[in-house]
């Protein structure tokens, strides 16, 4: 049997320029804080409110691990907090082009996530009883992740 995708919804979020850690044993640590946003879509609506942030490492090999923790506040009410892991990569000269904050077409970027969904709302309990794929693509001041129930 082979996977069906049902959209539900795009996650539009305003990140701030990343605090670099620096290079420690495992690779580069970065911390990209999130401003705020909208998700939108046929399932889920509201708003990403500000104080959330994306926890980088970028590898040796050039591969980004991203973990992004954030909350949304749905339209009624309902608060969901997210945690959002997956990769990111592409040539190792499109890397540095995002790292520098420059844009680089999606199609040229390997940007999957797998979100997790937590809330206390039984209206939205359906989000902790499924898995989620996200497809990604960065922006210079932005993050779009557009997420599909499996």
């Amino acid at each position: 049997m082979d996977p069906a995708f049902d959209f539900v919804a795009e996650v539009s979020a305003a990140v701030a320029a990343p605090l670099v850690i620096g290079k420690g044993a495992t690779g580069e640590r970065r911390i990209v804080p999130i401003l705020g946003g909208r998700i939108i879509g046929p399932r889920l609506e509201g708003e990403i409110l500000p104080g959330g942030a994306d926890y980088q490492l970028i590898r040796a090999d050039g591969v980004a691990e991203i973990e992004a923790r954030y909350t949304l506040k749905l339209t009624d009410g309902a608060l969901v907090y997210v945690v959002n892991r997956g990769l990111r990569h592409a040539s190792p000269e499109d890397m540095a082009k995002l790292l520098r904050g420059e844009t680089v077409p999606p199609e040229r970027v390997y940007f999957r996530t797998t979100p997790s969904f937590e809330t206390a709302s039984p209206a939205h309990a359906w989000l902790t009883r499924s898995l989620f794929l996200g497809l990604g693509e960065r922006q210079p001041d932005s993050v779009r992740v557009r997420i599909f129930a499996l």
